[in-house]
C-alpha cells in the first residue's frame, strides 16, 4: 500500500462533502499538473491518503481511500488528464495543521513542506505513522 495527500480548497470541495459521498466515493477531478496526475496514475485500490484542507485551514483533516483507478477527468476534454475515485474512511480526531508539520524536525523532507502547493503527493510510511499519531489516530 501506498500512501499520498489529496488538497482541496473547502469552500470547493470540503471533508464534508467528501464524507457525504459515502461508500461510492468522488472522482478527484480538476488536476492540471503532470507530476500530481502521475501520482494519480501511480495509485492502486486500496491505498490510503491524507485529506487536507488548503488555504482555509491548512490542515488534515480525514482519511481516504482509492476506490477507482486513474481514469479521464470527467471535468476536462482534454484526454492528458486523469483523476482517481477516492472515498472517506474516517476524520482525524485532531487535525494537523501545516504549522505543525513544519514544525516536526522529522517531516522535514515531506512534499508538503518542500512543495507545498502540490495538489496530490506522495507520502512516505514513516511520514504516514508520525501524521496519524499527531492526529490521534
Amino acid at each position: 500500500m501506498a500512501y499520498w495527500l489529496f488538497k482541496s480548497e473547502p469552500d470547493a470541495w470540503s471533508w464534508d462533502q467528501q464524507v457525504a459521498k459515502g461508500e461510492e466515493g468522488e472522482e478527484w477531478t480538476g488536476v492540471r499538473n503532470y507530476v500530481a496526475r502521475n501520482n494519480m496514475r501511480a495509485m492502486v485500490l486500496g491505498d490510503r491518503g491524507f485529506f487536507y484542507h488548503s488555504n482555509v485551514g491548512k490542515e488534515v483533516v480525514g482519511i481516504v481511500e482509492v476506490c477507482g483507478l486513474s481514469a479521464p477527468d470527467s471535468t476536462s476534454e482534454d484526454p492528458r488528464w486523469d483523476c482517481v475515485t477516492i472515498r472517506a474512511v474516517q476524520p482525524v480526531k485532531t487535525p494537523v495543521t501545516l504549522e505543525a508539520v513544519k514544525a516536526d524536525p522529522r517531516l522535514a523532507d515531506m512534499v508538503l513542506v518542500k512543495n507545498s502547493r502540490m495538489s496530490v503527493q506522495p507520502v512516505t510510511e514513516t511520514e504516514w505513522q508520525i501524521i496519524c499519531e499527531m492526529a490521534g489516530l
